[in-house]
């Protein structure tokens, strides 16, 4: 690959959104419940294939979290993308199903990465962080919705963790029984009201055209997760059914019981659930990205959304979810924004979705305010809770002010959401579930570490 010119980005969409992300993937563990009917039994990463560009790199490296990191920040430092605020992404499985101290030392050597040094602890990690020059401003991790206990939770606390993916698929327990998925739609919500009122970012990963389900059933259910307070997630990964080499899943397919859906067919659907998802929901990635060789049936296009925003747009439609709508994406010359604001009740709490927004709906950044129904962690009793603050826009390094981030919309957002949190006069605090390299941003805002979090007296 030819480098790129002095002042070229290569594949600029990568940190279009704000932060770099950098995933890491776990070795191949094997699920506790067994494996589901889709999945894939190839001695890889759960859920992979030998040919994913994820699993390819981190097989060449041993699956070492700190050659991981490192391999990834020198990528993007090559393609000239700013590596100032990493959001890391633990992939490839239930990570908090793996041994305790493996997970401790997986998250640990994630951090001595961005350090460039190693450290004794976790902590000692961590706090080298918060004043590095490559900072983790967000940590993902990807578990089970029966593996996101209150135990689990505090878990992922002492790692830094802010945003959780779970794998919902449906929200049927018919359809779970028929792909062994081994937990309940009971264990959804759940999971989804805790992780909520310990004020994480909750995501979901659908999949659509599952044995048992049909397009009707499919389009169903996507209401009901938007409908129904018990779910209502923040984010959403929509990943069609696909037959892939080594699933049980294939074994269906040649005896003639199981058809995935086509790609017209995928595609009208992803195009109906979409016209759904609110203001409030940001649809963060549309299929999956599985290597044509262990492809059997299903839809090979793993640019499809690129194709249906491109019709959307073409015919002026307009789309509530957060990345149509987030500048980047959308294209814009009115920079002057104001702040909306919109409330909902969900998992039995009060969330305040305040956006940065334009006449036109265009999208600078968010903030999400929740007050809870029952937190369980010390710290967050009487605190109303911030569980995200995001300004959208092209990554910028540390200390440089670019063309929308570090020019004070999040302070302002920050503003407005203690402004209302003062006014409800039922919270005498607001607490941040901060990443651990963003702690020092909200320490200039009046906030101090407290447990997992950065809170302020009001």
């Amino acid at each position: 690959m030819k480098p790129p010119s002095r002042n070229e980005v290569r594949k600029p969409t990568k940190t279009i959104s704000g932060v770099t992300p950098v995933a890491v993937m776990l070795p191949p563990r094997k699920c506790r419940h067994g494996t589901c009917l889709y999945c894939p039994n190839l001695n890889m990463p759960q859920s992979y294939t030998p040919k994913s560009p994820a699993v390819m790199r981190a097989m060449m490296l041993d699956y070492d979290a700190y050659k991981q990191v490192r391999a990834r920040l020198e990528a993007f430092k090559i393609m000239n993308h700013p590596t100032g605020k990493i959001e890391l992404i633990i992939m490839g499985g239930t990570f908090l199903s793996c041994p305790i101290k493996f997970q401790y030392k997986f998250i640990k050597n994630c951090y001595d990465a961005l350090n460039s040094k190693k450290s004794k602890n976790l902590e000692e990690a961590k706090k080298s962080n918060e004043k590095a020059s490559q900072r983790c401003v967000a940590l993902c991790i990807e578990t089970r919705p029966d593996v996101c206990s209150e135990k689990d939770i505090r878990r992922m606390l002492e790692f830094g963790c802010t945003r959780v993916e779970l794998g919902v698929q449906a929200i049927d327990d018919r359809i779970y029984k028929i792909v062994n998925r081994g937990h309940l739609v009971k264990d959804v919500i759940e999971a989804t009201q805790r992780l909520k009122d310990s004020g994480f970012k909750v995501g979901y990963h659908i999949m659509p055209g599952l044995p048992g389900s049909n397009i009707k059933n499919d389009l169903k259910m996507f209401k009901q997760i938007f409908s129904d307070e018990r779910f209502e997630p923040d984010q959403l990964k929509i990943y069609p059914c696909q037959v892939i080499k080594g699933s049980g899943l294939e074994r269906l397919y040649w005896k003639k019981k199981y058809k995935p859906y086509s790609e017209n067919e995928i595609k009208k659907l992803i195009i109906r659930m979409l016209m759904i998802v609110p203001e409030y929901c940001r649809v963060m990635r549309i299929m999956r990205e599985i290597h044509p060789d262990y492809l059997v049936a299903g839809t090979t296009r793993i640019d499809l959304r690129k194709d249906i925003e491109k019709e959307i747009r073409k015919k002026g439609v307009k789309l509530n979810e957060i990345r149509f709508r987030e500048i980047g994406f959308a294209k814009t010359d009115d920079y002057n924004i104001c702040i909306k604001k919109t409330e909902y009740q969900a998992s039995n709490g009060k969330e305040i979705f305040l956006q940065a927004v334009n006449k036109e709906n265009v999208l600078f950044g968010l903030l999400r305010l929740r007050f809870p129904c029952k937190p369980f962690i010390k710290e967050l009793i009487g605190c109303a809770i911030v569980r995200e603050l995001h300004v959208y826009g092209k990554a910028v390094e540390l200390g440089r002010e670019g063309e929308i981030q570090h020019t004070g919309i999040g302070m302002m957002l920050m503003q407005e959401a203690e402004s209302i949190v003062k006014d409800e006069r039922k919270f005498k605090k607001i607490a941040v579930i901060s990443g651990v390299g963003a702690r020092e941003y909200y320490r200039k805002l009046g906030y101090e570490l407290e447990g997992g979090y950065m809170v302020k007296e009001l």
